[in-house]
């Protein structure tokens, strides 16, 4: 990213001229980070984050790249959110810590869930709670918030008035018929929007290249309780700790089936607190009960409800599959993965699968089962959307690249012209003209690594010096030389982790260690440095001739 760049973007947009731009969310699954520009303001749609995957080891969470806004941080008029999962909230505490105060526009449940993040992070904010078709005006930006299905209660889609056009952002929609609390997302107001001109349509691309609808959640209702119903023992049921109509379609079969339910996973056991807190979550009395409790019921008489259904190594279900928690998986046992797979979890998930059935257990997921329905529109569904829409230019976005790519081709089938559709990525500057909606300009973004304490310190050299030791392992030469003689005086130790059971392997390797140095010796090679990277290439080229790995490899050269 260069300072031109930065200048040219960061500053102001020219007078009533609309911008867009993203800071994550763009060819990736999360990190969700859109701001709008308007006049020498910005407002912020969402600000999440994404977790990591097995290339990047270390690594705790991922943020959306604040770079390109941080000198303009004062221009923040809100962060609006259009829902509260993690991949769309949850770097937030991130962004206050560097400016503190911005208000939260968001639903009843996502800033319930919010608050405790903040508090934990020592950050504070406004939270302004809205409702479905309210208004409220931020400065020189009108938001209507529209009711949209989603796979968690009161996602919201919003509908962005300004002097300089209408932007109708998604959010992560379906549409379902028959959503469990009845708030179906709001295509009267779409199409009524629609008539009046929407300029942009930013749309969720998830499942674009899926086709035909999503079903409805009720149908996994169905399964779930018929899958309790069979179970000869304990049923463990993993799903996502946010996803409440989830958790209420367990809860509500395990009640059918004469079982109770408990549940473990701190996340797991904050968010449905607060979810059966507002009434979002319906528990009829008895049901719930205490996970120090399960023990003193038969088991066929209990439901466990889980966090870890993408592997996490530390979750709840992890442990079971590992035999070190307090619930011991055992033959008579059904274990539930109520979840989609998150990309890039796939290896992990499998792994986890595989060693719940070592335990003796049986595993139901969705390759096997109907336990899962996307929360995200199919291709029937935005083809569905674009015709009430009609907007004047789309924009794809939530999305890998592919995603976004068919949702494109799925905006040109419902006639919008390709001249009105922009794939843009992270850093795209899009700006709104009378005529064209066009990418006028581009900065570097990139990924912001979370690891332990520290924020934005480990590069991506780093994290390739990480996944060398972990796949390749670590080779240390130590060697002292007399610069005067010309000789290798000590040495070399070769030493090594994760590469081989016995040192011994390195004999083969010494001389020639010792022939090249003391060679580079006599042609007038001294420097420390110059030596150092003659044993590394020497040790390099031999470790790949004789055993085809690539180590880190670390030389030591001292004068004697």
């Amino acid at each position: 990213m260069t300072d031109t760049q930065v200048v040219g973007i960061a500053t102001t947009a020219p007078s009533n001229r609309l911008r867009i731009f993203q800071l994550g969310g763009l060819g990736e699954v999360g990190r969700n980070m859109a701001i709008i520009e308007l006049n020498g303001k910005l407002l912020v749609i969402d600000c999440g984050l994404l977790f990591p995957d097995e290339t990047q080891p270390g690594v705790d969470l991922i943020l959306p790249d604040f770079e390109p806004i941080r000198h303009r941080l004062a221009d923040i008029q809100a962060i609006v959110l259009t829902h509260g999962h993690e991949d769309h909230m949850g770097a937030i505490p991130y962004l206050l810590r560097e400016a503190p105060d911005i208000p939260i526009y968001s639903s009843k449940l996502a800033l319930a869930l919010l608050a405790p993040k903040l508090k934990e992070y020592r950050v504070i904010a406004p939270l302004i709670t809205v409702s479905d078709r309210e208004i409220v005006q931020i400065g020189d930006f009108q938001i209507q918030f529209l009711a949209v299905t989603h796979s968690i209660p009161d996602a919201f889609a919003l509908v962005i008035k300004t002097v300089a056009g209408t932007i109708l952002h998604t959010g992560d929609f379906k549409i379902d018929p028959l959503p469990l609390d009845g708030r179906k997302t709001d295509l009267e107001m779409f199409s009524m929007v629609g008539s009046e001109g929407v300029d942009v349509l930013m749309v969720d691309s998830t499942n674009a290249e899926i086709p035909g609808f999503v079903p409805p959640e009720r149908d996994i209702g169905l399964v779930l309780n018929r899958v309790i119903g069979a179970a000869p023992g304990r049923v463990i049921v993993a799903s996502f700790a946010s996803h409440v109509h989830r958790i209420q379609q367990i809860i509500n079969a395990a009640k059918l089936n004469n079982r109770v339910v408990a549940m473990v996973g701190r996340s797991m056991v904050k968010n449905q607190t607060i979810a059966a807190e507002l009434g979002y979550l319906k528990v009829p009395g008895g049901t719930l009960i205490a996970a120090e409790k399960v023990d003193e019921l038969p088991a066929n008489r209990v439901v466990i409800i889980s966090t870890g259904s993408q592997g996490e190594p530390m979750s709840a279900l992890s442990r079971m599959a590992n035999g070190d928690h307090n619930f011991a998986l055992g033959p008579s046992d059904t274990v539930v993965l109520a979840t989609s797979l998150i990309p890039g979890n796939e290896t992990t998930v499998n792994h986890l699968i595989n060693r719940i059935i070592r335990q003796g257990a049986t595993v139901i997921h969705k390759g096997n089962a109907n336990v899962h329905v996307s929360g995200h529109a199919a291709a029937g569904e935005l083809l569905q959307l674009f015709s009430a829409v009609k907007p004047k230019y789309v924009m794809p976005v939530h999305g890998e690249r592919r995603h976004q790519v068919a949702n494109a081709k799925l905006a040109q089938l419902s006639g919008i012209a390709i001249k009105n559709i922009v794939v843009a990525d992270n850093g795209d500057v899009i700006e709104l003209t009378k005529d064209e909606l066009k990418i006028v300009d581009c900065f570097g973004v990139g990924l912001v690594f979370v690891d332990g304490s520290s924020v934005g310190e480990v590069a991506e050299t780093s994290l390739k010096d990480r996944r060398i030791l972990g796949e390749e392992g670590f080779i240390s030469v130590f060697l002292a030389v007399d610069l005067v003689k010309g000789k290798v005086v000590a040495g070399p130790e070769v030493h090594a982790r994760g590469f081989a059971e016995d040192d011994a392997v390195f004999e083969d390797v010494i001389p020639q260690i010792v022939s090249a140095v003391e060679a580079a010796l006599v042609s007038g090679k001294q420097d420390e440095r110059t030596l150092s990277q003659i044993v590394r290439r020497t040790t390099g080229k031999w470790v790949a001739a004789q055993h085809s790995r690539r180590p880190m490899i670390v030389p030591v050269v001292v004068e004697a």
